[in-house]
């Protein structure tokens, strides 16, 4: 592992960027080796993923907590990875999340990883959060590249991004937060097992534009500070959408 992660940095320090650096690496290690990296094995890593205590009982959990506020608004969760999205695609937590975005390989006849077909840097995932506002699915990049969240009207949008809860675990995030600051919604920083609050990278050089709404240990179980701070946030949106549909009613 420390091999692999030593060529990818001798390529960034080349002037590479990193999520190419580490496609190409990975695509030249399959060609060394007897088993080949492939499709399947990419969803096999997916299936047998170590998943933490009662993640898979999030997603309802959040859905009670809103339906007893207003049975009427519904939550969708999607993910935005830099990570190579055919690994979350076959866990089974899948199933709970409306779309899925990340790096993605082209896949020769073989099946073995022939090269990037989608990157997703750290800017590039503000791009998703815009899809998710605009309720676009299927991106097409020359036609939705440019974009301004301000051009369309709240009632127009699928999801305004004041209605947004973004959950990042790093640096690549910080653009994403910075966003959610700009637009009213909110930001959860989450920092692994083994470290603390001060250990989070770049937590020092985070403006006022990306500043968090709470900094959590990892960890799912209903009493964990991330599962009673992701409570707290979507508690605090559905109310404010009962308030909005009482005011429309009385209108």
């Amino acid at each position: 592992m420390d091999e692999f992660k030593n060529r990818v940095q001798s390529l960034v320090d080349q002037g590479w960027e990193k999520y190419l650096a580490r496609a190409y690496c990975l695509v030249k290690a399959s060609g060394q080796l007897d088993h080949k990296i492939t499709q399947s094995k990419l969803a096999e890593v997916g299936q047998n993923i170590a998943l933490y205590q009662e993640t898979d009982q999030l997603f309802s959990r959040l859905q009670q907590k809103i339906h007893k506020i207003d049975e009427g608004i519904e939550l969708e969760f999607y993910l935005i990875s830099g990570g190579f999205v055919e690994i979350p695609r076959n866990t089974p937590l899948a199933k709970d999340f409306r779309q899925m975005w990340g790096c993605e390989f082209h896949y020769g006849e073989s099946g073995e990883i022939e090269f990037l077909k989608k990157q997703m840097t750290h800017a590039e995932k503000t791009r998703y959060l815009y899809y998710i506002s605009q309720g676009i699915e299927d991106a097409e990049n020359e036609k939705d590249l440019v974009y301004n969240f301000q051009s369309s009207n709240a009632e127009d949008l699928h999801v305004p991004l004041d209605q947004v809860i973004y959950v990042g675990d790093g640096a690549s995030d910080v653009p994403c937060f910075d966003v959610m600051g700009q637009y009213g919604g909110m930001s959860i920083g989450i920092y692994g097992e083994g470290h603390s609050a001060k250990d989070w990278e770049n937590l020092e050089s985070i403006t006022k534009t990306q500043k968090l709404s709470n900094l959590v240990p990892a960890g799912y179980k209903e009493e964990t500070e991330l599962v009673r701070s992701l409570y707290l946030c979507v508690e605090c949106i559905a109310k404010r959408i009962a308030l909005r549909k009482l005011r429309e009613e009385g209108e």
